[in-house]
């Protein structure tokens, strides 16, 4: 498929799946908190798909990663029906839909770090760029907490569902833990795919 019609497929789709989410979701102010990465991310992503056009690789994780966020954005984290369906199979203690979401804030941007470090910097292939793109991964999933401190301090209990703790005391380090996994796994099992379309994008060897 060509870049140009996959990026709009991706861009209708999300759209699609947006509007859907803001349909009665469980609580609005949930909502908006939720998605608001992807309504940052589809007009910065419309505007450089021309200038810095990214990896077909890397725009598809990015959509799956913002399904992801639509989807806890309208029922919450804590209330995902998919999340009641795995944890009544396995018998879990809780809704671990929000640890799916976390490992995707690791998996998703350790690809797009690692693609803006190979393409804007001298960072060559091996265990520094590795290194670093964890690095990275884990800083920002570090903020991404912080945010969700400032959210409960501002709006106290109506934050609750945007934190979706579920009462576990840990969930910020369990958490944290579960994007260091996402981005180690990402760099262990798409670096080879990711070089060979770096390579198609630029023409240049990684």
């Amino acid at each position: 498929m060509p870049a140009t019609r996959l990026q709009l497929l991706l861009l209708v789709s999300t759209l699609i799946i947006l509007l859907w989410s803001n349909i009665m979701p469980k609580d609005q102010l949930t909502w908006f908190m939720e998605v608001a990465p992807v309504l940052i991310a589809v007009p910065f992503l419309t505007y450089t798909w021309q200038s810095f056009r990214l990896t077909p690789l890397l725009y598809k994780l990015i959509f799956i990663h913002a399904v992801i966020l639509m989807i806890g954005g309208h029922y919450t984290y804590a209330e995902v029906p998919a999340g009641f369906w795995v944890q009544d199979m396995l018998e879990l203690n809780r809704n671990h839909y929000d640890r799916l979401g976390h490992f995707a804030q690791g998996f998703v941007p350790a690809i797009l770090a690692r693609e803006i470090l190979l393409r804007k910097t001298l960072l060559q292939q091996g265990k520094m760029l590795f290194y670093i793109v964890t690095s990275i991964v884990l800083a920002f999933s570090a903020f991404y907490e912080m945010l969700e401190w400032w959210a409960a301090l501002l709006y106290g209990g109506s934050a609750d569902a945007f934190l979706a703790t579920q009462g576990d005391v840990w969930d910020t380090q369990w958490d944290m833990f579960t994007a260091l996994i996402g981005a180690i796994s990402a760099q262990l099992l798409l670096s080879k795919h990711h070089n060979k379309q770096l390579k198609e994008v630029l023409n240049v060897k990684f």
